[in-house]
């Protein structure tokens, strides 16, 4: 296509983008911004022989519809529908998947490796955003490629800043002479011949470099690069397809890691979007028109409820400082922010540094809630390993999203975290059943002085109950019982965590009033420590037991109970677990995903019935 095609097709996909992301929802911002640089990466490169690596994937969009799926896009991140991000099932021209930052240079690292080791010569281009490359794994592989000198294409795609056209023309320039390949033969002939006069040229050799430093340090904004051993091109209007693709040209003749720093408007042509690319980066439905973004009328998100009650402890406790990586929106912050501006510290996508800061933080007195993803706290495992827990110190893990997450999928659902840290040593875990006692377990994390502890929550609404207007803490490893069912044997008693704690009420009420069957509901508010006097009970009246958890069946709360038992030698009890499979659930509504996996109260209603003796069925 020639240049004004491309610009008409720009304009074409914006309004697609637009159109149809409206009706599903999805990364708007992100992808109204990276319009131009992949209609450029497609018109220089070939996919899927040349592998273009996005960092994250929430800014493929475009990529999706260049590579064949644009009639897909009603689906999009729908049950069995388009995935929002990389999806390698749905595309050969989908080679790296990832819905976390920062892995695509360390994955463009690999595949050079791979293709040079095969002896072939296609491309790799690693697409990343400038706050993905906050992240420490990024600077890692950054450090990396700069030390090998393997032939790859950085394309740094910052947002946050503007471009002043002077500084646009001075580094195009700059660009140009640097792809030349005279030049670079040039520069390194006048090096070598400077080196051979007698006596003198070594010291003059010396002084025309740090010359040729002081001007690279004063020209070129991409030094830092520079010294780690790319050759740097930019900035580089993002949205300047004729300058974005003659950029890309050159980038391709040089040898070497190549960083091209292209600078572009998030939120690109829908002015909403471009006045506020943060609220307008994942997006519900909304009206194209007017910008109203469609929210559904309810109680409180957990994440507002637990925003609401830190500002509450923290007016109490000088203490409490607010951590998180990258997601003060997210997590709930922002008021928490603006009530202690000095209290709250966004360290950018860094979950590392945040979860070993807060160690520290503890170490010296400090009351740290490290407020996190569930998803994004798997990758500060060892540090909560090593410098918390290890050590044993009292920070607060404030753990949302935990569960399924809905159309995020299957790189962002939250159900891995017990079975990462209640083994560890020094942790205490606890979910709530509801808004109000998330409240007064937050109180209990914050009177807590034994160590680390963690509360987790889900992505959803509260249950619209009542809030206590006077914050209590719960006793650790205490244990509530929401049904008294019957406390005998044969009886069946069911141990819920969190959400699954309406859904086993659910289901002893539907027994109770259909089948006459009294069942015990337990709400198992600590899933470690585990209520201990609890458990021995129901084994004295030999109870069977269901387990049910929002969460992985390998390692997780069931995992716990059944381990209970083993380690104390109490033989004969029935317990039966029901959680999320060994696979990856993907995509879709958190209700479908419930469904696919049993979370539902008609399969707790159908284990109860499995478990019931013949005699009483009979009955």
């Amino acid at each position: 296509m020639s240049i004004p095609e491309l610009e008409d097709l720009a304009e074409e996909i914006r309004k697609f983008l637009i159109e149809n992301l409206s009706v599903t929802g999805g990364h708007l911002s992100p992808n109204l911004g990276v319009v131009e640089l992949t209609l450029a990466l497609h018109y220089i490169f070939d996919s899927p022989k040349d592998k273009l690596i996005f960092d994250v994937g929430h800014q493929s969009y475009v990529h999706k519809i260049l590579t064949g799926r644009k009639d897909r896009f009603r689906t999009l991140r729908q049950y069995q529908g388009l995935c929002g991000f990389i999806k390698k099932s749905e595309s050969e021209h989908d080679v790296w998947e990832a819905g976390h930052s920062s892995t695509s240079l360390s994955a463009a690292m690999g595949m050079a490796i791979a293709r040079d080791a095969r002896g072939e010569t296609n491309k790799v281009v690693a697409i990343i955003g400038d706050g993905a490359m906050t992240g420490g794994m990024a600077l890692e592989a950054l450090n990396h490629i700069g030390h090998e000198k393997k032939d790859l294409l950085v394309i740094l795609n910052d947002n946050e800043m503007s471009i002043a056209p002077n500084v646009g023309a001075l580094h195009n320039y700059l660009s140009r002479i640097r792809s030349d390949k005279h030049y670079k033969k040039a520069k390194e002939e006048v090096e070598y011949l400077l080196k051979k006069i007698p006596a003198i040229g070594g010291t003059l050799a010396k002084t025309v470099e740090k010359l040729k430093d002081s001007l690279k340090y004063f020209l070129v904004s991409g030094v830092l690069f520079e010294e780690l051993g790319y050759t740097y091109t930019g900035p580089v209007d993002g949205h300047n397809l004729n300058l974005l693709i003659e950029t890309l040209k050159q980038a391709d003749k040089i040898s070497g890691p190549v960083l091209v720093h292209v600078v572009t408007v998030k939120g690109k042509g829908f002015p909403h979007a471009e006045a506020d690319s943060h609220a307008w980066h994942g997006v519900g439905t909304y009206k194209i028109e007017s910008g109203q973004v469609v929210k559904k009328q309810g109680p409180p998100m957990y994440t507002d409820i637990f925003g609401e009650t830190l500002i509450e402890l923290a007016k109490q406790d000088k203490r409490i400082i607010a951590v998180t990586p990258a997601m003060p929106g997210g997590s709930g912050l922002l008021p928490f922010a603006k009530a202690f501006p000095g209290r709250m510290f966004d360290v950018g996508i860094a979950e590392q540094h945040a979860a070993t800061m807060c160690g520290a933080l503890a170490a010296e007195g400090m009351k740290p809630v490290l407020a996190i993803y569930s998803t994004f706290m798997q990758r500060a495992y060892d540090q909560i390993v090593h410098d918390i827990c290890r050590q044993d110190l009292n920070v607060i893990f404030a753990i949302d999203r935990a569960g399924f997450v809905g159309p995020d999928g299957e790189t962002h659902h939250g159900v891995y975290d017990i079975a990462f840290l209640r083994h560890i040593p020094n942790m205490v875990l606890m979910m709530p059943k509801d808004e109000n006692e998330l409240r007064h377990m937050l109180k209990t994390a914050v009177d807590y002085d034994a160590g680390p502890i963690g509360v987790r929550y889900p992505r959803l609404p509260g249950l619209g109950v009542k809030l206590d207007s006077e914050l209590k803490p719960i006793p650790i490893g205490t244990w509530e019982v929401l049904e008294e069912g019957v406390l005998a044997p044969e009886g069946i008693a069911i141990l819920a965590v969190g959400p699954m704690v309406q859904v086993a009420l659910q289901a002893a009420s539907f027994l109770q009033r259909e089948e006459n069957l009294y069942i015990r509901v337990i709400n198992a508010r600590f899933i470690k420590p585990l209520d201990e006097q609890m458990l021995i009970e129901l084994s004295n009246k030999r109870m069977n037991l269901i387990t049910l958890e929002e969460a992985s069946v390998l390692g997780g709360f069931g995992s716990a109970v059944l381990e209970f038992y083993s380690l104390r030698g109490i033989e004969g009890m029935n317990v039966k677990i029901i959680g999320v499979p060994d696979y990856f659930v993907e995509h879709g509504s958190i209700k479908e995903q419930l469904q696919e996996v049993g979370l539902t109260a008609e399969k707790v209603i159908a284990q109860v019935q499995s478990m019931v003796p013949l005699k009483r069925q009979r009955a």
